[in-house]
């Protein structure tokens, strides 16, 4: 999308996201903004991390969320997007205060002093075959996605869906005679969150 010099409507909602990038916490904090709004309502948030750039349309087209603009400041990108498609707008719509990313509660996180051993695994040959990253998930897998994430599919029906694309990522795999063989990512909407399978170990 090209930059333009200002929004052409007032957001419902904005807050600040700072240096994260998508893979890194920003896309939770925008389902956290998100979220309370209704449908066509706009959310308006800002980043400097330069790949939100590319990395935000392609979560707006897979969300069903629409980027209506955005505009570049010096190194800070301003985002508006709308919850869902864009509906008519009445200007002069209020704004809400800015939220900070301070404003999250900070939870403290212990390190432990050792870690357990690692696991005894097979031998792998020499030239071992094996997937790095995602596996291609069927478009019912990726709409179940959508739909957890926008709080419209119970975690056990995602769950259930999920384990079904892990097994034909699995069976996939072994139908190819991969040395190595993973769950294939079926269930990661992004970097920053993952929801394990029991396939993990495979």
């Amino acid at each position: 999308m090209d930059a333009v010099e200002r929004h052409p409507y007032e957001p419902d909602a904005t807050f600040d996201g700072g240096d994260l990038d998508c893979g890194n916490g920003l896309l939770l904090l925008i389902r956290r903004h998100i979220d309370p709004l209704a449908p066509g309502q706009l959310l308006e948030f800002t980043s400097t991390e330069i790949s939100v750039e590319e990395d935000f349309p392609a979560w707006c087209r897979m969300t069903g969320n629409e980027l209506v603009s955005m505009v570049r400041r010096g190194s800070e990108r301003s985002f508006l997007v709308s919850k869902g498609p864009l509906r008519p707008r009445v200007t002069g719509t209020p704004r809400r205060r800015a939220a900070m990313v301070t404003d999250a509660a900070t939870v403290a996180v212990r390190v432990p002093a050792t870690l357990p051993p690692p696991a005894p695994a097979a031998p792998i040959p020499a030239l071992a075959v094996m997937g790095i990253g995602s596996w291609p998930r069927p478009p019912w897998m990726l709409q179940a996605i959508h739909e957890h994430l926008e709080g419209r599919l119970r975690e056990d029906a995602f769950a259930a869906t999920a384990e079904d694309a892990t097994r034909l990522a699995v069976d996939a795999q072994l139908r190819a005679g991969v040395d190595v063989v993973t769950d294939g990512e079926q269930q990661r909407d992004n970097y920053a969150s993952f929801v394990g399978s029991r396939f993990d170990n495979c």
